[in-house]
């Protein structure tokens, strides 16, 4: 069974920093896209950072201040978020895919946070 699982969401003041994690688990995900996305509420979900071999991609709004990587050993790939403001605050997600992430696998989401 295919699970993956966020952990490293909280809560920050603005100019702070948060690192998630997602660990994925039951099958091998070293040549899929992995990627985080994130909805505030009232909005739509939308892709924040995602990687796929040595290619990333970066929302504008977070370019220079998150960086996303991964550990195909381990299977996890992370998100280091610096300089945090609250309109970065949402339940972030996690999603392993190959090409559609609607065909992919999600974690559960973890909240982040950002207090003014």
């Amino acid at each position: 069974q295919v699970q993956l699982v966020e952990s490293g969401g909280g809560l920050v003041q603005a100019g702070g920093s948060l690192r998630l994690s997602c660990a994925a688990s039951g099958r091998t995900f070293s040549s899929y896209a992995m990627g985080w996305f994130r909805q505030a509420p009232g909005e739509e979900r939308e892709l924040v950072a995602a990687v796929r071999w040595s290619v990333s991609y970066y929302k504008d709004s977070v370019k220079g201040r998150f960086t996303i990587s991964r550990d195909n050993a381990k299977n996890t790939v992370y998100l280091q978020m610096n300089s945090l403001t609250p309109e970065d605050t949402a339940v972030y997600y996690c999603a392993t895919y190959d090409g559609d992430p609607s065909t992919g696998y999600w974690g559960q989401g973890t909240q982040v946070t950002v207090s003014s």
